[in-house]
């Protein structure tokens, strides 16, 4: 005989688990603090000025 499964417990499990990963990718995309974002964004501005720097006079 089949094992009796609660089909509430088992939709609300997969919304928790969705959730989860969903939490998780959040986490990396916007899981950076203050300090890190200005950084990247100092380490973008420095690149985009050694780039123009670089260019040839037309």
């Amino acid at each position: 005989m089949a094992e009796l499964i609660n089909l509430n417990k088992a939709r609300k499990a997969k919304a928790r688990a969705a959730g989860k990963t969903q939490a998780s990718e959040n986490r990396v995309r916007f899981g950076q603090t203050k300090g890190e974002k200005l950084g990247s964004k100092l380490d973008a501005e420095r690149t985009r000025r050694e780039l123009e720097g670089k260019k040839r006079e037309e």
